[in-house]
């Protein structure tokens, strides 16, 4: 009888903390989430109460800890200091943009702090292997200083070219950091920081895991990929620094920008704030925010940057997205490797077909992930009956991003179009207003087209019964993937 009597007693108190544990995330869970983030979170309390306290506490809050957000708050007098060293000349960026154009500039700059330059010189590449030696070819040509910040480094084949030329650099006197996310490198950040050691190159990590009083999340994670030579030449797009065959068989397919004017200040301006972030060292400086070379003919793109996550609160990459998709004319063109949408953003594309606009989206026919498959396929629906193209990239692992808005607007960056990026991950998208860099875009899409297959409403609706029931149980918590 006693055991019984045990037992009943703590299944009621099993009973009572799950419901006060349902309770409170009820109370407490809608005033720090989007409405559909907030039913995600609350629909696993319901169903899992100890499971979701447990993952919540996890990472559950979208914040960093309180150290973190007090060195963050430093960050905009940084910034403003370093881009104060950008020529006015430069600034007159403005001017040369159609109206129409100028509210996109006027967006930008507010949410991201950095002005529309004129005079860039901008080339798109999206050969994999070429990049990786014309980035180690820019470093070896470095005299000053050479700053690359990524998010997966490993010291293989394509690892080992941009640390080998860091290392020459740092031999011949030019000063080298390296900026890589704990997480992202995980893999290799012990071998690599062992190479480094002594070699003058100075190596940081970002935000290494720590669980102690000054604990860091784990799924907060800085996504840029920024390098910047001398504050001449720049880089930013997709592509981390590891083997094309990152996963076995899975050939990886990207795009970057390489950069030349007062934009790549901007670059060195954002990677700046973020070694700030890790070390508390204010390296901004004349020397590192140099004077730009006269324009010559072909360096005539007007650009911006918007960096965008936990790191820059009121900057929402998504926000960008979704303005530019309901500004679009004639035509727009996605690329992502992981599509998972909030609901302005759906509601802007589904807008933009019933405008007359062409929508295209690409996406790798399949991802790395199981699970965001599933949540991304859920899409398809709404996506085929509105009137969007879907094309199934099948060559490679499709992971370049990027957009075209018309005939005058290129969008290359590191952020995908999901949740991840739009609220967790600190992302750079740079931003250029010009039809030449827009064409050489369309040559690249155009070959997406070629190496997919488009996605049509009639064959999709035939998947069976339980691809469907996967999907919207997976939709149900992409919120939180």
């Amino acid at each position: 009888m006693t055991d019984f009597f045990d037992g009943t007693v703590w299944a009621i108190a099993a009973g009572v903390i799950s419901w006060s544990i349902i309770i409170g995330a009820v109370v407490y869970i809608p005033f720090r989430r989007s409405p559909v983030a907030a039913q995600a979170w609350l629909l696993l309390f319901f169903f899992l109460p100890w499971v979701a306290l447990l993952i919540y506490l996890a990472v559950g809050n979208a914040r960093h800890p309180k150290w973190r957000r007090d060195r963050i708050a430093e960050v905009p007098d940084i910034i403003r200091k370093a881009i104060g060293h950008i020529s006015l000349e430069s600034m007159g960026g403005m001017r040369s943009l159609r109206p129409h154009h100028r509210m996109t500039a006027h967006l930008v700059h507010r949410i991201g702090r950095f002005p529309c330059l004129a005079d860039n010189r901008i080339r798109l590449d999206a050969d994999y292997n070429r990049v990786v030696d014309r980035i180690a070819g820019d470093i070896d040509a470095a005299k000053h200083h050479a700053h690359v910040m990524v998010y997966i480094l490993q010291n293989d084949q394509a690892g080992n070219k941009v640390l080998s030329a860091l290392e020459r650099a740092a031999r011949r006197g030019v000063k080298c950091r390296l900026l890589i996310d704990a997480v992202g490198s995980s893999r290799d950040r012990k071998a690599i920081a062992k190479r480094l050691k002594g070699s003058g190159v100075e190596l940081q990590l970002i935000l290494p895991l720590r669980f102690w009083n000054r604990a860091t999340r784990l799924d907060l994670r800085n996504h840029r990929k920024i390098v910047v030579v001398d504050g001449r030449v720049g880089w930013v797009g997709s592509q981390n620094m590891h083997r094309i065959e990152y996963e076995p068989k899975t050939f990886y397919r990207e795009l970057m920008a390489r950069v030349e004017g007062p934009v790549v200040l901007e670059l060195q301006a954002i990677f700046i704030g973020d070694w700030y972030l890790e070390t508390e060292e204010d390296i901004a400086s004349r020397d590192l925010m140099p004077e730009p070379l006269p324009p010559s003919p072909d360096r005539t793109a007007t650009a911006q940057v918007l960096p965008s996550g936990p790191d820059y609160p009121m900057a929402g990459v998504d926000v960008l997205f979704t303005d530019l998709i309901y500004s679009a004319r004639q035509r727009v063109v996605l690329a992502t490797p992981y599509f998972i949408p909030n609901e302005p953003l759906l509601v802007a594309l589904r807008t933009a077909v019933s405008k007359g606009v062409r929508v295209t989206l690409f996406v790798t026919s399949t991802t790395n992930s199981m699970l965001i498959d599933r949540a991304q396929q859920s899409y398809y629906d709404e996506l085929l009956e509105a009137g969007v193209e879907v094309m199934l990239y099948r060559e490679r692992f499709l992971h370049a991003k990027h957009l075209s808005i018309d005939d005058d607007i290129a969008i290359v960056g590191s952020a995908n179009m999901d949740r991840r990026s739009f609220e967790l991950n600190s992302e750079v998208t740079l931003i250029a207003y010009n039809e030449d860099l827009v064409r050489d875009l369309r040559v690249i899409e155009d070959d997406y087209r070629a190496k997919s297959h488009r996605l049509q409403l009639k064959d999709w609706e035939k998947r069976g019964f339980f691809m469907q029931l996967a999907e919207n149980a997976t939709r149900l918590i992409s919120p939180l993937l």
